[in-house]
């Protein structure tokens, strides 16, 4: 086998403290689709604020409108439920300015608070002049009670 050892440099270029997250609450709009107040979506945006939730059950759309359009080099979802047992599909996808819409993930999750609990996602991904992200959320996917969730949202 072939191997080689990444030069530092080469290793931090995916890492968070070598190129800043976006300032998503100033760089762009959201549009959601429902809210708990209690759990409202700016503290998605913080790690450690105890994230987005719905207040209502069933699928869900977060929609990031940018003020002006962003090169998108990585997005970083999280997502954590505790209490009960779900399947969860989410789908992220890319608009341009021109109103070409791009899929750019649909994935499935099974939470289970006796083993899984947390999804985390992080995908490095080439997304020029992105004027708008949006992500579908549904919760529940044979569970039409679920309410979506979202822990944290980082896109650089």
């Amino acid at each position: 086998m072939r191997k080689s050892i990444l030069s530092e440099p080469a290793v931090q270029a995916f890492s968070p403290s070598a190129r800043e997250w976006l300032d998503l609450e100033k760089l762009a709009g959201a549009e959601i689709s429902s809210e708990d107040p209690q759990h409202p979506f700016e503290n998605a945006l913080a790690t450690g604020k105890g994230g987005w939730k719905a207040s209502t059950p069933g699928p869900q759309v977060i929609r990031l409108n940018f003020d002006h359009p962003q090169t998108i080099q990585r997005i970083r979802l999280e997502f954590c439920e505790s209490r009960r047992e779900r399947s969860q599909e989410f789908v992220l996808s890319a608009s341009s300015e021109a109103g070409q819409k791009k899929e750019v993930v649909r994935q499935q999750w099974t939470f289970s608070p006796g083993g899984s609990v947390c999804e985390v996602e992080d995908y490095v991904v080439n997304l020029p002049a992105v004027h708008s992200l949006e992500l579908k959320i549904d919760p529940g996917r044979h569970d039409k009670d679920a309410v979506a969730s979202l822990e944290s949202i980082q896109i650089a």
